[in-house]
């Protein structure tokens, strides 16, 4: 009995104690569950939501550029580009080879790309493999998307350019952002940003702000579905991407359409302002380079085409590149000659095709000289001689003073990037510079636009309005008004004046009687090239390229070889007699300015008087046929007279 009861009384100390272990085991579930479920809950919550979602960046929409009246230059479109996630890539040789035959690239060129922007980036951060895939290719990746993972479809905006190469620079490109770049700005992570032009000037205003939105996926990161918050998936908010702002620019469409058509097979570029604003109507550079392209798919093939095209197409020709202005800077010199007092209009010389300076005999451009030449004849047939004699009475900080008056070695304050400020030369800046002291020969070469002298095409079309408008050097701006997707105008401008009357009334009246003749007097250099029912004043200017020799000087500048030719510049205002835009216009190696610039300058104050003031043009249009009706009928009288002389001289033989 007694083995019997100490044998109960142990199974049951043993069942009290398995009893306790499963208790306290039991206990230890359940204070397991509860901090999983209860206490770490949400924290748990959100790390299968993260297994089993992913958050995809929805990329703001770039704000939309428009023209002065309102024609969309610039918008976005949807593409399809083609991307491996890492993180998800299983399989990688078989599966890349058959995405590879999907989008026609080879898998080396697929495995490299991989391996140069993978590089130090985050596996489940997708990689753009081929941009702006066709709608078949988006088709098959979808179908096939079970048995490629890691291989799928993203929707981007891309940036299109209406009318493509016109107007590149002004309007810009965009690119995504460089792995530097992000390094030191993590929020441009995945982002396109303004590389060039307006899309650079104003990328903030533009770019807008980023959204998000939650996707479901699998195991393999296939998208299933997008989500937001509702019974199962609580607190998952998406955010909505908010569109950039956009922006009016002060250009007119088929004014740059003009002049870009009118440069056609030319290097060179063309700037229209208006006279009585600053606005800019027109801007254009050519060689061009199609900036949509960037966006699409840039290949290596046309990015090296760009950079190694000798005439540089990514350069904006009408703010980055300076030439000497050659005949075009004679205005400045006999606004400078005025004011000083050296001369008058009464001022007579005689120009017998050169002048001597010290023991170097300096030439006019017209081997026997122009004969007896007062200011008014001066400008109209581009006689250097004048304005050498000018130069040997004026110090040459006098005349960079004058010259700056019209905003010459000063930028423009354009809002576009790297504008180049040109170079007014003085008497300090070439002892900084050379270490040497000024010589009056320099001077001479100074006073027709040559020698240190370098001006932008917009600054030399800035000068000429500063003239037409009556002495009023204005602010340039290119942007009227910036204005959000709801129509609120969030800044405008206006326009300001940057100096008042720079020289008197007299000086630029005398000035600008020699400027219309150059167009509208038959002995002008610009007569033959002024266009039809215009009234366009201006002045015709070669910029050397390189000096010539003294037995090649008066040799035809389009017998040398091209890239020692002389570049052709010209600028102008119209109607002359209530002046409304100026125009400038560089031809680069086109020998003259009168035969290479002024035809494209005509053609584009043409297209600007029909499309704004066709009563004016046709008035004008009128008043040329009668001129040239008395030019011919005056010109037959001469060669009448002429053959009548000739007749009489026979007989009398």
């Amino acid at each position: 009995m007694f083995g019997e009861e100490e044998l109960v009384k142990s199974h049951k100390r043993r069942a009290d104690l398995i009893f306790n272990i499963i208790w306290f085991l039991f206990a230890v579930i359940l204070a397991r569950l509860w901090y999983l479920q209860i206490y770490k809950g949400a924290a748990y919550y959100q790390y299968s939501l993260q297994n089993r979602l992913r958050k995809e960046v929805v990329i703001a929409p770039r704000g939309m550029i428009f023209s002065r009246n309102n024609e969309l230059l610039v918008h976005n479109t949807p593409r399809f580009d083609a991307v491996i996630t890492p993180q998800y890539l299983t399989n990688k040789r078989e599966t890349i080879l058959k995405f590879a035959k999907i989008v026609e690239m080879d898998s080396r060129e697929i495995n490299s790309i991989l391996k140069k922007k993978g590089s130090g980036q985050a596996r489940y951060i997708p990689i753009t493999i081929k941009k702006n895939i066709s709608r078949k290719e988006v088709a098959i990746i979808e179908t096939e998307n079970s048995k490629m993972p890691g291989i799928s479809v993203q929707t981007f905006i891309s940036r299109e350019y209406k009318d493509d190469f016109v107007g590149a620079h002004f309007l810009g490109r965009v690119t995504k952002v460089f792995k530097d770049e992000v390094k030191d700005d993590v929020s441009l992570q995945n982002k396109y940003i303004g590389r060039a032009g307006i899309e650079k000037e104003f990328d903030n205003e533009i770019r807008g702000e980023d959204g998000y939105e939650f996707v479901e996926v699998d195991a393999l990161g296939r998208r299933k579905r997008y989500v937001s918050t509702d019974n199962l998936f609580q607190g998952i908010d998406n955010k909505a991407a908010i569109p950039g702002n956009n922006i009016r620019l002060t250009i007119d469409r088929d004014l740059q359409l003009a002049a870009y058509n009118a440069l056609e097979g030319k290097v060179g570029s063309a700037v229209m302002v208006d006279v009585n604003t600053g606005e800019i109507l027109a801007m254009v550079s050519r060689p061009s380079y199609n900036p949509s392209v960037f966006n699409r798919q840039l290949t290596s093939d046309y990015w090296n085409s760009l950079v190694e095209d000798e005439n540089n197409p990514l350069i904006d020709r009408t703010i980055q590149e300076h030439y000497p202005p050659g005949s075009t800077f004679k205005t400045f010199t006999a606004i400078a000659g005025l004011e000083e007092g050296i001369v008058d209009e009464n001022t007579e010389i005689i120009c017998p095709g050169y002048i001597k300076v010290g023991r170097r005999k300096v030439h006019c451009w017209k081997e026997h000289g122009h004969g007896k030449v007062d200011i008014i004849k001066a400008i109209r047939e581009s006689c250097d001689v004048f304005f050498y004699k000018i130069a040997l009475k004026i110090d040459i900080d006098v005349l960079a003073h004058y010259a700056r008056l019209f905003g010459f070695n000063n930028k423009t304050g354009i809002s576009l990037p790297l504008e180049n400020k040109g170079l007014i030369p003085t008497k300090d800046w070439k002892m900084k510079r050379n270490g040497q002291e000024w010589q009056l020969g320099e001077t001479v070469s100074c006073a027709i636009g040559q020698s240190y002298m370098l001006v932008t095409p917009l600054q030399l079309t800035m000068a000429y309005a500063t003239i037409a408008n009556g002495g009023n050097l204005y602010k340039v701006h290119n942007v009227k008004e910036i204005f959000s997707n709801d129509g609120n105008i969030i800044s405008k401008s206006e326009p300001s004046i940057t100096t008042k009357n720079v020289v008197s009334q007299k000086t630029l009246e005398i000035v600008k009687r020699g400027l219309y003749q150059v167009a509208n007097d038959r002995k002008g250099t610009a007569w033959w090239y002024r266009g039809k029912g215009i009234q366009m004043a201006g002045k015709t200017g070669t910029s050397q390229v390189i000096r010539f020799t003294s037995d090649k000087i008066f040799s035809k500048c389009e017998e040398n070889e091209y890239k020692y030719r002389h570049h052709g510049v010209f600028a102008a205002y119209a109607p002359a007699e209530n002046p409304k835009v100026a125009i400038g216009v560089v031809v680069e190696h086109g020998c003259h300015g009168s035969s290479a610039a002024a035809p494209v300058a005509a053609h584009v104050i043409e297209t600007y008087l029909d499309k704004y003031y066709p009563n004016e043009r046709k008035k004008y249009l009128e008043d040329d046929k009668v001129m040239m009706t008395k030019f011919w009928a005056a010109q037959n009288a001469a060669k009448k007279a002429a053959d009548a002389a000739a007749a009489e001289d026979q007989e009398d033989e």
